[in-house]
């Protein structure tokens, strides 16, 4: 009887250690997942990734489709590989504070706030760093957890990688027509060229069409996009052209 109550009283202390045992690793859980995030940014600081999430995505979601014969175009090229009027056209379209702010700019998030409390038409503020973000670890669509990852990644990029970086890595896997992720993918799609051989107008075109590319083309624009690509150039020689990003650290 006495082992058998030595028996009863040692189960529930048993099973007491195995439960904070579990807790232990679960606890790790969080801590694993973010230096593994860390180790993955640190990687492609130097690594020039052979694909991007958003690529696998929009593979599978093409299959999903019934679309099988549709495939990726991707060809990376490094900045230093592509005509000048490419990054300085990006950031005039997209994030023309992208050297000075740190990741987030807060100016554009307080004018987009008004701008939609007001009533107007949606309107985002995304910087380049975020948008790198999104295409290279994340996934589209809109949902909190994916900002939160967004914002989590956003602050490790700009941690780790320098401004020309990041610039670098978006002008690769940005989508510039369905399923044409990157300039010099977009350059061989629309005009048989090489990014480097790219005029201030192509450039601009291809920036512009960054909102919906599925929806606008680059080779042969119409209204808005010739409207969007004009102001681009404006913008890009405001800026100070090249100039303007060659510094970014």
């Amino acid at each position: 009887m006495g082992a058998e109550q030595d028996k009863r009283k040692a189960e529930p202390l048993a099973n007491s250690g195995r439960k904070r045992r579990w807790w232990r690793m679960l606890l790790w859980v969080p801590v694993l997942l973010a230096a593994c995030s860390v180790l993955q940014v640190l990687a492609l600081r130097f690594v020039d990734p052979p694909f991007s999430t958003v690529m696998v995505f929009r593979q599978l979601e093409a299959w999903g489709q019934g679309d099988w014969k549709f495939r990726i175009h991707y060809q990376w090229r490094d900045l230093d590989e592509m005509a000048p009027s490419v990054p300085i056209s990006l950031v005039a379209a997209e994030d023309q504070r992208f050297p000075l702010h740190n990741g987030f700019d807060l100016k554009a998030i307080e004018k987009a706030r008004k701008h939609n409390a007001d009533g107007g038409r949606l309107r985002g503020a995304s910087t380049i760093s975020q948008q790198t973000a999104k295409n290279v670890f994340l996934w589209q669509g809109r949902s909190w957890l994916r900002k939160g990852l967004e914002v989590w990644y956003t602050v490790l990029i700009e941690a780790l990688w320098p401004k020309q970086r990041i610039l670098e890595m978006y002008a690769n896997v940005a989508e510039l027509g369905d399923g044409v992720y990157g300039v010099q993918a977009a350059a061989q799609h629309y005009w048989r060229k090489d990014a480097a051989k790219l005029s201030p107008a192509e450039s601009a075109r291809l920036a512009a069409v960054l909102p919906s590319p599925r929806r606008y083309s680059a080779a042969n624009p119409g209204p808005f996009v010739q409207r969007r690509a004009a102001w681009i150039q404006r913008q890009a020689r405001q800026l100070g052209g090249a100039g303007y990003i060659d510094d970014a650290d």
